[in-house]
């Protein structure tokens, strides 16, 4: 018999599957702002790069039974999960993607809040970006998340690039059963023709250094994002800024999944500049993100 733990309980226990997250600043976050709120908050890391078997089911079936509230969910897990799963939320849904299961009478929810965390992010960072045309790169999971928050924040036409093509393939067709044909389509550059720019790839990350397109094409009519946060102030960011360009670092995306995620869990609001705050209390060099 399943343990249901109370969502109002001042006791919670969460955790994150995932592969090499021992750095991750998601855990801290979680906890910082659970015992704010005078919480007894216990975030679990589930790293099958560090200990944990690479068994998706069996980490679910143990953390549901032991009474968690649920689990956050990053590489490489987030698209395989969704099997594992009762139901999913609209969002996860259309974005293909879940990166916060919540254990609740007895089901499994799935949930995705990369999606409202990008957006969020963008709101607050880039206020009044042109959104005619966007060029993504990166179709993968975050990809996926990315893409359905630009439709969302109004961007007309996605051009999405991957050197996986399929993937981008598979990525256009999901956003144009969406948000209508020709929303998106697959390029082989698209900058010259973008308003803005969004790295949804790992390129730029500590342990992939480098940037993932050419920054001379880039111009001061460009805006460009990333969702990489580890450093903050990645190589493609930095020669963006250089040239000219408004810029948004991976934090807001960061910060605001997890303040969602948060609210799932325990049933009550997160506040965001408080875990913002505790996000950069943590940015100490050689963090990995999740």
């Amino acid at each position: 018999m399943h343990r249901q733990q109370d969502p109002a309980s001042t006791t919670v226990r969460v955790g994150l599957i995932g592969r090499g997250i021992q750095k991750s600043r998601t855990p801290g976050m979680h906890e910082a702002e659970g015992q704010a709120q005078g919480m007894t908050y216990r975030y679990d890391l589930f790293d099958t790069a560090a200990g944990t078997p690479d068994d998706l089911a069996g980490i679910l079936d143990r953390a549901e039974a032991g009474g968690y509230a649920g689990l956050n969910v990053t590489y490489p897990y987030k698209r395989a999960v969704m099997a594992l799963l009762d139901t999913l939320s609209p969002n996860a849904e259309r974005v293909g993607a879940v990166n916060t299961v919540v254990f609740r009478n007895g089901r499994r929810q799935g949930h995705n809040t990369d999606a409202w965390g990008f957006a969020e992010g963008f709101r607050r960072g880039l206020p009044g970006a042109g959104l005619d045309r966007v060029l993504l790169l990166g179709a993968g999971g975050a990809g996926g998340a990315v893409a359905h928050a630009l439709v969302d924040l109004g961007a007309r036409q996605l051009l999405i690039r991957d050197t996986a093509r399929p993937a981008a393939e598979a990525l256009v067709a999901s956003i144009n059963a969406h948000a209508g044909a020709e929303t998106a389509r697959v390029t082989e550059d698209g900058v010259a023709e973008a308003d803005g720019i969004v790295n949804a790839t790992p390129v730029g990350m500590l342990a992939l250094p480098g940037t993932p397109l050419d920054p001379s094409a880039l111009s001061p009519r460009h805006w460009v994002a990333d969702i990489v946060y580890v450093p903050l102030a990645t190589a493609l960011l930095t020669a963006a800024a250089a040239r000219g360009c408004r810029v948004l670092s991976g934090e807001g995306m960061a910060v605001f999944q997890a303040v969602r995620a948060f609210e799932l869990f325990t049933g009550r609001p997160a506040d965001p500049e408080r875990m913002r705050a505790t996000f950069h209390r943590l940015g100490a060099a050689g963090e990995v993100q999740a």
